[in-house]
């Protein structure tokens, strides 16, 4: 099946089984409000519902430029997870102990904030609690994966890792390539497409205003409000929040944005649903999502109605702007053969369902919250494509910064520090073409040995 553009076809996988989407009307009129959100995510959506429910008769208005779903929110691998930033030597490296233990924290209430949300709501996007594994497939993986839980164990983090050797990790999962794992059961999975549309659902049902295929062309600043133009409308607000991640450098008029992150693109593919004598193939009888040990890492995840998720395995640096579908039929290509390397089992099974798009990442390695210029406006972006959680916690922090509390999460400390600018676009784009070649060696010198693959 080919790949699809998913603000022309809205019949993509994740809502195959969930009716056919009608997005809202673009904005065609002029409107006044307190907060307008650009950005029909994870992090614009939940903002929008947690400040109107703090602030009933606010007047809140979110504008997305392509359908909500199209983004990160709507296809990423579904993984509600405590992952931070890069790899947690360098988070420790980069920012110190303490920080790396705040993080972990911060995360790990990110992981109980979405639950909660999603049961006392009764959000409908198939979300299991049923953990997460981390494999490896050679002995150097295997040394370092002990060492980063080593590392977790002495700082106390550890709470709910368990390690497990070659010989149960191939009892659960059917694969002679698994040699050895952690399992971590306080984490969850989820449809990302239904959730955003849920999160759309309950931000509507309090009032917020919310348009689709409505761009922001142009922003203006004043003493007094700051205005935000549309092909077809305008809105002028007193805060703005730019909920925008891998996209914020196609944000007019933020200048400061354009060398705070830079998208990078990773890549999926969907199998077929598989036959109940090829799920008892290769085990996996607990359904937990899973992903490896390398630099470049590749992720898996059962959906509801029997199918695998797989991506990752590379990451690519275009010049081209972030709205752009960039279609990579040697990335996919590589996710398949991958898929099937593990699970020769799975040699003959069909991908129905091939997509892209790029992730939000910085030179701080982490991500961030921060105020642009002053502080009626709000940025939020830096993912490392491990958002899921993160961003519904940050939807909380940012409408506590938007009234002007000071509370435990506004004081984390990736609010409203100054991030390193990146260079120019010429140079992220050769930096980050140079690290994704360092990257693939280093996964080349641990798995040499590997046979097939």
């Amino acid at each position: 099946m080919t790949h699809r553009d998913p603000r022309l076809d809205s019949t993509s996988f994740w809502q195959h089984d969930y009716g056919h989407y009608s997005p809202n009307g673009s904005l065609k009129e002029e409107l006044k409000v307190d907060v307008a959100i650009i950005g029909g995510g994870f992090t614009g959506l939940n903002t929008a519902w947690q400040f109107k429910q703090d602030n009933p008769n606010a007047r809140v208005v979110v504008l997305e430029a392509a359908v909500i779903g199209f983004g990160a929110s709507g296809r990423n691998a579904g993984f509600s997870t405590r992952l931070f930033g890069l790899e947690p030597e360098l988070v420790l490296l980069r920012w110190g102990k303490q920080r790396m233990i705040d993080a972990h924290h911060y995360l790990d209430r990110a992981v109980a904030h979405t639950k909660n949300l999603i049961e006392a709501q009764g959000l409908q996007s198939d979300y299991r609690h049923n953990g997460m594994v981390r494999i490896s497939y050679s002995r150097k993986q295997l040394g370092r994966l002990e060492k980063t839980q080593h590392l977790l164990q002495k700082l106390g983090i550890d709470g709910d890792l368990e390690w497990q050797d070659r010989a149960r990790i191939q009892q659960d999962f059917h694969s002679e390539r698994f040699i050895g794992g952690i399992y971590e059961s306080n984490t969850g999975q989820l449809n990302p497409c239904k959730q955003v549309r849920e999160l759309k659902r309950l931000a509507e049902s309090t009032g917020v205003s919310i348009f689709e295929t409505s761009p922001v062309t142009d922003i203006e600043r004043t003493a007094s409000a700051i205005t935000l133009k549309t092909p077809g409308g305008k809105v002028t607000a007193d805060k703005l929040v730019i909920a925008t991640n891998a996209y914020s450098r196609q944000v007019p008029d933020t200048r400061r944005l354009q060398n705070r992150q830079f998208p990078l693109w990773t890549y999926q593919v969907v199998t077929e649903r598989l036959t109940a004598e090829q799920w008892a193939s290769i085990g996996w009888k607990d359904r937990q999502a899973f992903g490896d040990n390398r630099q470049l890492l590749h992720y898996y995840r059962p959906t509801a109605d029997g199918r695998i998720v797989m991506g990752g395995g590379d990451a690519i640096v275009y010049r081209t702007p972030a709205m752009d579908e960039v279609p990579s039929p040697m990335s996919w290509q590589h996710c398949e053969a991958h898929l099937k390397w593990i699970y020769p089992q799975l040699k003959d099974v069909r991908i129905d369902y091939r997509w892209g798009g790029p992730v939000s990442v910085n030179t701080d390695m982490v991500p961030e919250i921060s105020f642009v210029d002053d502080e009626r406006i709000i940025y939020s972006g830096g993912c490392f494509g491990h958002g899921v959680a993160l961003t519904h916690l940050n939807g909380r922090t940012i409408a506590d910064l938007l009234n002007g509390r000071k509370t435990e999460l506004t004081d984390f400390w990736i609010v409203n520090r100054k991030s390193i600018p990146m260079p120019n676009d010429m140079l992220s784009f050769v930096g980050g073409r140079v690290a994704r070649g360092a990257l693939r060696a280093f996964d080349w010198w641990e798995e040499r040995d590997l046979k097939g693959e």
